[in-house]
């Protein structure tokens, strides 16, 4: 397959650096945290661009935006995109590449004046990261109607405030019908956010699952005491236990090997004094797993410890779960064309699963769905020192374009 058409990498590489400047952060980064005011700004800016180029832009009230291109039929459209939320320390690339591919395909279609046979819809999903709220992927979870709007627009945040106040509050509570309307086909473009890809000199990643994902929040109630005169033996120590936990989950994760891997990614102690024995300890495990067998079972026997620890340190420990997802398969076919059409045009590929989850994978649960990935320079994501090269940047988002014109009835 030859490409008939190229997207303007200089024209993407423009619209990166502009949403970058929102929520810039030193470093290059940005926090644009779920429907703060950063991301309202983010929202605004995107929302121009779909204007702009001719789309027609319809909100839900979740807050998802979807900018529709009209095809030369009514029906589903075939759908791109991805979100523009990220961490409070995330780089420029995590999300906000899909979406503005996404505007670029249109705009390099809307610049060869060719219309296309099926719409072309380029979507944004509230709350992807769940750094704000949990869980993650919140947006395309309504979207497809796993997760119950009215439970969505409850959540409280790390702030306190919940999901529906923030909707309103910066204008994106829109009233577009949730669970949305059914996609012909969705396309992720995304950085890999590893180090696969740029380690092995490999151009683009055919992703043919994502794993499995388990949060847990766990929460260890003890006894404050004084940190010189109680003996260790008497102690019920919550700071203890909570750094058995630790490195249990890092051994579970060697023990399983394969794709297993696990993270504490957030701790804090109380009353977190340097003389005092913590009487409370409250951290975050995440544990995924491209196998739910294999997935199911480290959660199991993270279980069986939290127990044999609440016996053993005379302690409290509480569980709560903060988001589950069993792994997703994306479709053969899809993954089949990405595959031909990138080798067609002359670029390296590989077959690989995806350690981040994606709303892609929500998705996948209605409408046969597929993601490219492009290197990440060293692997580093959810940090300022993010990096694509603009000839990876430009190489994914031309398989995008290429890909969308097939299922749109425009190759």
């Amino acid at each position: 397959m030859r490409k008939t058409l190229e997207i303007n990498g200089e024209r993407l590489q423009r619209r990166i650096a502009r949403l970058a400047e929102i929520g810039a952060i030193e470093g290059g980064g940005c926090a644009r945290l779920a429907l703060s005011d950063a991301d309202k700004a983010g929202r605004d800016l995107v929302c121009e661009w779909m204007r702009e180029l001719g789309l027609e832009i319809s909100i839900d009230a979740i807050g998802n935006v979807v900018g529709t291109r009209a095809g030369r039929q009514p029906g589903l459209a075939v759908m791109t995109g991805s979100h523009i939320d990220t961490v409070r320390t995330g780089g420029r690339y995590d999300g906000n590449l899909g979406v503005l591919a996404g505007l670029e395909v249109v705009a390099t279609l809307n610049d060869a004046r060719i219309e296309t046979e099926y719409p072309l819809a380029v979507a944004f999903f509230t709350n992807e990261e769940g750094a704000r709220f949990a869980p993650d992927m919140m947006g395309s979870l309504v979207f497809t109607g796993v997760l119950g709007l009215d439970d969505a627009l409850r959540t409280v945040g790390i702030d306190g405030s919940t999901v529906n106040e923030n909707l309103v509050r910066i204008g994106y509570a829109g009233d577009a019908p949730t669970p949305a309307v059914t996609p012909r086909a969705f396309v992720e473009l995304h950085v890999e956010q590893g180090p696969v890809l740029d380690y092995g000199g490999i151009e683009i990643g055919v992703v043919e699952s994502v794993q499995g994902i388990s949060w847990a929040e766990i929460e260890i109630h003890g006894i404050s005491n004084h940190a010189g005169t109680t003996p260790m033996a008497l102690r019920r120590d919550a700071g203890w236990v909570a750094g058995a936990i630790i490195h249990f989950v890092r051994e579970l994760a060697n023990e399983i090997g394969g794709n297993q891997v696990s993270t504490v990614g957030r701790i804090e102690f109380f009353p977190n004094l340097i003389n005092v024995v913590p009487n409370r300890a409250t951290l975050t495990v995440d544990l995924r797993n491209t196998d739910e067998t294999l997935l199911r079972g480290a959660e199991s026997r993270l279980d069986t410890f939290l127990e044999t620890l609440r016996v053993a340190e005379k302690v409290q420990i509480t569980t709560r779960r903060l988001a589950r997802f069993e792994p997703v398969i994306f479709a053969p076919e899809m993954t089949g064309r990405i595959e031909r059409i990138a080798q067609a045009q002359g670029l390296s590929t590989r077959r690989m699963p995806s350690g981040a989850g994606h709303d892609a994978q929500m998705l996948a649960a209605v409408c046969p769905t597929a993601m490219i990935f492009i290197p990440s320079v060293d692997g580093i994501s959810h940090n300022v020192l993010e990096y694509s090269h603009p000839q990876h940047i430009e190489a994914g988002a031309n398989v995008l374009l290429s890909v969308l014109c097939e299922l749109t009835g425009s190759a």
